[in-house]
């Protein structure tokens, strides 16, 4: 029996299709037109061949854009480095570990959860300040690896805990050591995990706004969430320019997400081991 097709349901994908949509509509057709073509015509018009332009794209990357998105990009790739670097080591011993001391280390980790950045900035900068660190991409990488690692670290206990204790003691009998278990067995099956690490620290550090905006003040070091200011003057917001410039910031973060959206669901619900 043929089931019966659900027309409530298709009407109100239609609603949210055109909730969804009309704003990347009106993001997308803004950026091929001028700054004038724009405040003459309003965001709802309809494109006009004829004046679509890719100005506002070439004038975002050599106006200094292009330097911020490489900023980000080094900020990422250090964030995600130093994360996968330490994270895992740590989340292994936590879970093969039966002392205190590794007990004590998770629930400090669990601690940073609770502390949100804006309640720590202060003591931040002078942190960052005496260790000579201030206006500088280490200085923006090191706190934000800090404040990503405590997910990271929950994320990375409950998906190695999913592994089988019988592949622990077999590979023990075998006399394999805790270094060979951890990169024979550990990370092999930890991969669901481990993609939903970078994707998380990634995201964070590619988003960051609040340290970049404290722990920075020079151009050379200015990041993509600090650079969208440069399109707000005295005289007002080159709208077009600033949605060409957000486009250009979300197509490495939309890249990640459409290739790693599956690891990260499975992550956060800690079946990534699985």
């Amino acid at each position: 029996m043929r089931a019966r097709p659900n027309h409530l349901a298709g009407f109100g994908s239609l609603i949210w299709l055109f909730v969804v949509g009309l704003p990347l509509y009106v993001m997308l057709v803004a950026t091929f037109q001028t700054r004038a073509d724009y405040a003459a015509n309003g965001p709802l018009s309809l494109p006009d061949p004829e004046h679509l332009t890719l100005d506002n794209y070439v004038n975002d990357l050599s106006d200094g854009f292009g330097q911020y998105f490489l900023n980000t990009v080094i900020v990422t790739v250090c964030v995600v480095g130093i994360v996968v670097l330490l994270v895992p080591p740590l989340a292994y011993a936590i879970v093969r570990s039966d002392g205190r001391a590794a007990g004590r280390v998770f629930r400090l980790f669990l601690l940073g959860l609770a502390v949100p950045s804006q309640a720590v900035i202060v003591p931040m900068f002078y942190l960052i300040n005496e260790a000579g660190l201030y206006d500088s991409l280490i200085g923006i990488v090191l706190p934000t690896a800090a404040f990503a690692m405590p997910v990271c670290a929950l994320i990375l206990t409950g998906v190695m805990r999913d592994i089988s204790p019988e592949l622990y003691e077999a590979m023990t009998l075998d006399g394999a050591s805790s270094w060979r278990i951890f990169l024979r067995l550990v990370v092999p099956l930890s991969k669901g995990g481990l993609s939903t690490v970078v994707v998380f620290s990634s995201l964070q550090a590619w988003n960051g706004f609040l340290f970049p905006l404290v722990l920075t003040q020079s151009t050379e070091n200015k990041v993509i969430t600090m650079g969208l200011y440069d399109f707000q003057t005295e005289h007002g917001v080159d709208i077009p320019a600033l949605l060409s410039a957000v486009v250009l910031s979300m197509l490495p973060v939309l890249f990640v997400y459409l290739f790693a959206r599956r690891a990260l669901v499975q992550g956060l619900m800690g079946v990534g081991g699985k």
